[in-house]
């Protein structure tokens, strides 16, 4: 079986004041010309992350600037997440109309953003912050994929640790349709060597997507003999059964989230390419509008999306974004992956 991988890798930005609003402006049009984005798709992306990075130092007054592009090799996706800790906003619909305003300008960025934008979304709470969500495609129709839209929703935040510019973790999801698989491995330790063994855990991933998640942990392991070492997971979502078939081996997190609750999934422990005591599949229930959230150790686990009105009905990339602000560890290097099938 085959479908489309869709991978990414993010670029993060400090904003707290006038400076870093034109970092992000032309960090975000480098992004976008490097991935081939026609001049007026770059033009606009621009403006939007112009108006994100204004929008934290007028009203947060310190937040970050996320940027990605989400390639699956035939339609990429320019994302751009603005993340604070803010005093949140109490009417989110009133903050995007033209013309309101809290901090005296002319009170049309987030409107601005939401036309702008192909997706949407933004979840703001009074004393917690806010997070924005704004994706892009572009005008380009070479671009423009074929076949039937996915209802596939995903979101996914992957950070290096401050001072490393490699990535030790990293992510992908495979979309066949009728399977979603979803991985996530963390070399050992961050850097360049991390870096290393995480990317040939996710080549094995990419060449067999659809494999049995346990039967992969087993090629990840022998794949990975001779580098550092990885913590690795995957689960493939069977979409007709409302099934998920779960292996991890390390310290990958994965959990069902539902509006009712959570069930964490088991990972056994050890160290792909270094030690594989032992590569067991877990089968769990995945009801309808539930979303599955894996992360690698950068993020505590200690979270609970119940603590959050109304969070499981936004955008997955915005939960993401939420745990990522809330519950990152500093220290590490960072990976959360959210997805969920939309009706």
């Amino acid at each position: 079986m085959t479908g489309r991988i869709v991978i990414g890798s993010q670029t993060r930005i400090t904003v707290s004041d006038d400076s870093d609003i034109g970092e992000c402006r032309r960090s975000a049009k480098r992004l976008a010309d490097g991935h081939m984005f026609d001049e007026v798709s770059a033009g606009r992306i621009s403006i939007i992350a112009t108006e994100l990075a204004t929008n934290i130092v007028r009203h947060a007054g310190r937040g970050e600037v996320l940027m990605q592009v989400l390639n699956d090799g035939t339609s990429p996706e320019f994302e751009l997440m603005s993340i604070d800790q803010g005093p949140g906003m109490e009417d989110v619909d009133a903050c995007l109309r033209d013309g309101y305003s809290t901090g005296g300008t002319a009170g049309c960025g987030l409107g601005a953003v939401s036309r702008l934008s192909c997706t949407f979304d933004i979840f703001s709470a009074v004393g917690q912050g806010t997070v924005v969500l704004s994706r892009s495609k572009p005008d380009d129709s070479r671009h423009q994929r074929s076949g039937p839209a996915s209802a596939l929703e995903l979101g996914a935040i992957n950070l290096a640790v401050a001072g490393e510019i490699e990535c030790g973790d990293t992510w992908r999801v495979a979309d066949g349709g009728s399977l979603v698989s979803i991985f996530v491995a963390d070399g050992l330790g961050h850097g360049a060597f991390a870096a290393t063994a995480s990317q040939a855990a996710a080549e094995v991933f990419t060449a067999r997507p659809f494999d049995a998640p346990a039967i992969l942990m087993q090629s990840c392991h022998a794949a990975l003999a001779g580098t550092r070492g990885a913590a690795a997971a995957c689960a493939v979502l069977r979409v007709a059964d409302l099934k998920v078939d779960y292996a991890g081996v390390g310290n990958i997190a994965g959990t069902v989230v539902t509006r009712d609750g959570s069930r964490g999934m088991v990972s056994h422990n050890g160290t792909l390419g270094v030690q594989l005591l032992r590569s067991q599949q877990f089968e769990y229930d995945w009801p309808p509008e539930g979303s599955v959230v894996m992360h690698s150790d950068g993020l505590s686990a200690r979270w609970n999306l119940s603590a959050y009105a109304g969070l499981h009905l936004h955008h997955s990339a915005v939960i993401a974004g939420v745990l990522y602000r809330d519950f990152v560890r500093r220290r590490d290097d960072v990976t959360v992956v959210v997805a969920c099938l939309r009706k």
